[in-house]
Formats: structure tokens, sequence, C-alpha cells
């Protein structure tokens, strides 16, 4: 597999991951407390995933890649998707 394949992997999968953490989010909005720092937290996880939607469009239209950075980007949104559905989940709200 070529860097470039690996590289728009990581970055659909990054923004697979970004949207679930920003459906988990959302969904917490719904119900109080703290719906203020859920929904700048739907806000946040929403940028992140236009964000590397902008990078695979910039990928994918030049030819430029960044692999390390497109593996960090899959591995910080795989977290952050985890973190939030378990916060989600322990407290009543995924």
């Amino acid at each position: 597999m070529s860097a470039y394949t690996l590289t728009v992997l990581c970055l659909c999968f990054a923004i697979v991951a970004q949207t679930i953490s920003t459906l988990a989010a959302l969904r917490a909005t719904l119900r109080p407390p703290y719906r203020r720092a859920w929904l700048a937290l739907t806000i946040a996880f929403s940028l992140l995933a236009l964000h590397y939607g902008f990078t695979l469009e910039l990928t994918t239209s030049t030819g430029l890649y960044d692999l390390p950075q497109a593996a960090l980007a899959a591995i910080v949104s795989a977290l952050l998707a985890l973190g939030i559905v378990g916060l989600g989940r322990d407290t009543g709200h995924s």
C-alpha cells in the first residue's frame, strides 16, 4: 500500500471518527446538565471533521499529502470518539 493511499484512508477514518464524536456530543446536548459544554464540544468536533475533509480534498486534488499528520489525525480522532462515547455512556447520555 502506498503512502498516498494510506494517507487517504487515515483521513477518511479521522472524518468518520470525528462524525461519531459529533453525534455523541450532539445527543448529550439534548439533556442537562452541561448543555453549553456539550454544544461547544459538538461544534468543535464538527469543525475538526470539516478540517479533515478539507485536508482530504487537498490531498486528492493536488496529490500533496503528509502521512504522519494523517496518521496522527486518525489516532487522535479515534481516542476522542472513544472518550466522548464512553463519557456519554457513563452519564447516561449516549
